[in-house]
């Protein structure tokens, strides 16, 4: 009881300094949060391949792209509203996660990430000759600004964006915690245990390997459609093995299987690349690196796993006392 009283609290407190952001941080600092965000719903939809389901995966930057492509596309012939983006970019990574799933699911391990990384480097491909759609290597611009409502004036007032970003990353992280929490997120972690246990008692493993695949395609849909509304800009590069790595780096150092540690290594990982490393004259994939390394060694388990680990010891010290 005193633990998840705590662990109330801490999310409180998170909740609140997050809400403060705009009014206590200068422009940059805010955009910088706004792509920490955004990265996290990509690095959540990661998570839940690779950390719930067993399923590692170097793919999820195709159908972040997919997402941010739609959602410019949307916002520049159709609607500037960002929900009526954000609903068709989800969509849109669903749908693309649905055609290319079928191939990915039936295998796992190394041949899974290998096949991942395959879709996105053929998205990658596709999005950079898809000129007449995507512009090409140009880069899609002229993305309108953000509008709240129909009938609505754009804004590109950073604080306003942030909490638009802010709003959605919640929606997806809550909506997750209630997805793990359902018999079929009991029935990933199972799946990722042992699915041979699975198979022989009746489960089709395949199809929750599907369809879990196309929730995370449908998670990384709605982050690429955020970055389009944050950046006004989408581009071949947002789709490359860089995005997928930095995913899934993100991950490894939160703490495979956690939600919140996943979000909390998309924090360092965008922190130390666009903050750390412009203070370094560009080296932030060297401190990338370093991260990592120290990750590894320091935190095998990851931050959240570390933490996790700790907060058991404990737990079975006071047991231990009280006996």
């Amino acid at each position: 009881m005193r633990g998840t009283v705590l662990k109330r609290m801490t999310y409180a407190a998170v909740l609140a300094l997050l809400v403060l952001v705009p009014w206590v941080l200068g422009q940059y600092a805010v955009a910088t949060l706004s792509r920490m965000l955004i990265f996290a719903v990509l690095a959540m939809s990661v998570n839940l391949l690779t950390g719930i389901a067993g399923l590692p995966t170097l793919g999820q930057s195709a159908y972040f792209g997919v997402g941010a492509y739609t959602g410019a596309l949307v916002a520049i012939n159709v609607s500037a509203v960002g929900v009526v983006q954000l609903v068709v970019a989800t969509l849109a990574g669903a749908v693309a996660a649905a055609v290319t799933g079928p191939v990915a699911v039936r295998a796992r391990g190394v041949p899974f990430l290998m096949i991942t990384l395959a879709i996105g480097e053929i998205a990658y491909s596709a999005a950079g000759r898809m000129e007449s759609v995507t512009r090409g290597t140009d880069g899609l611009s002229g993305i309108p600004p953000l509008v709240f409502a129909p009938g609505g004036e754009g804004t590109v007032n950073e604080g306003l964006v942030y909490y638009y970003v802010l709003a959605v990353f919640l929606i997806c992280f809550l909506l997750l915690q209630v997805l793990l929490r359902s018999p079929f997120g009991l029935t990933l972690r199972g799946f990722r245990d042992n699915e041979l246990r699975l198979r022989a008692v009746g489960y089709r493993t395949t199809r929750y390997a599907l369809a879990v695949y196309v929730i995370a395609g449908a998670v990384a849909g709605a982050a690429g459609s955020l970055w389009a509304t944050s950046q006004r800009f989408v581009s071949p590069g947002d789709l490359g093995f860089e995005i997928a790595a930095l995913a899934l780096l993100a991950v490894i150092i939160g703490g495979v299987g956690s939600m919140w540690g996943a979000c909390l290594g998309a924090a360092l990982v965008i922190l130390t690349r666009d903050y750390f490393g412009g203070m370094l004259a560009g080296r932030g994939p060297l401190l990338l690196g370093i991260l990592f390394v120290v990750t590894v060694y320091l935190l095998p388990r990851g931050i959240a796993g570390t933490s996790d680990a700790l907060a058991s010891l404990r737990r079975r010290r006071r047991a231990e006392v009280a006996s």
